[in-house]
C-alpha cells in the first residue's frame, strides 16, 4: 500500500475520534490547551497501538474480536454517551460541566474509538504492509484530527448553550451504534 492509501485509511479511521474530540471541545469548551493535547495524543496512542496491535495479535484472536468487537464499541460508547445525556438534562445554568477529559473517561472512549483500527491491523497482517511506518501515520491524522475538532467544538460550545453535553452524548451513542451495524450488516 502507498502513503496516500495508508493516509486514506488514517482519515477514515479518525473519524469517530474527529466527533468526540468535537463534543469533548463544545461540552468542555475553556479546555486548555495542555488538556487538549493530552487527550489528542491518547486518541492517537490508542489508535495507533490498536492497529500495531491487531497487525501482530490479530492472527491468534481475530475471530473472538472480531466476534465482540462491535459490542464493545457499542456498549463502551453507549454508556458515555448516556451519561453525558443525563449530565447535560440534569445540569441547571451555571452549574460547572463534567470533566469528559478525565483518564478512565478518556482512555474508555479512546478503546470504543480504536476498535476499528484493531480490525484494520488485522487485515494488514494479511497484506504484509508496514507497519510501523502505517502506524505512525495513523496516529498522527488522528492526533491532528482530534487537536482540529477540538478546536472547533471550543469555539462552538460557548455558542451552543447549556444543552451541550446532550448533543455529545448523541453523538457517543451515534458513533456506537454505527460501527455495531457496519460490523454486524457489513
Amino acid at each position: 500500500m502507498d502513503l496516500i492509501t495508508i493516509t486514506a485509511v488514517a482519515l477514515s479511521l479518525s473519524f469517530d475520534t474527529f466527533a468526540v474530540s468535537l463534543s469533548f471541545g463544545v461540552v468542555k469548551s475553556k479546555i486548555l490547551f495542555r488538556q487538549a493535547v493530552r487527550v489528542a495524543l491518547v486518541f492517537a496512542v490508542f489508535q495507533a497501538g490498536f492497529l500495531v496491535a491487531g497487525y501482530f495479535l490479530g492472527s491468534v484472536i481475530s475471530d473472538l474480536v472480531k466476534a465482540a468487537d462491535h459490542w464493545i464499541a457499542l456498549i463502551l460508547l453507549a454508556f458515555l454517551g448516556i451519561r453525558m445525556i443525563v449530565e447535560g438534562v440534569r445540569r441547571k445554568e451555571g452549574d460547572e460541566v463534567r470533566d469528559y477529559t478525565k483518564t478512565l473517561t478518556l482512555v474508555a472512549t479512546a478503546i470504543g474509538t480504536s476498535i476499528d483500527a484493531f480490525a484494520i491491523g488485522i487485515s494488514f497482517a494479511f497484506l504484509d504492509m508496514r507497519i510501523w511506518l502505517s502506524g505512525v501515520i495513523i496516529g498522527a491524522v488522528t492526533f491532528l484530527a482530534s487537536m482540529t475538532a477540538i478546536r472547533i467544538g471550543k469555539s462552538a460550545g460557548p455558542r451552543l448553550g447549556q444543552k451541550v453535553e446532550i448533543a455529545g452524548g448523541l453523538i457517543l451513542i451515534a458513533i456506537g451504534v454505527k460501527i455495531f451495524v457496519e460490523h454486524m450488516f457489513g
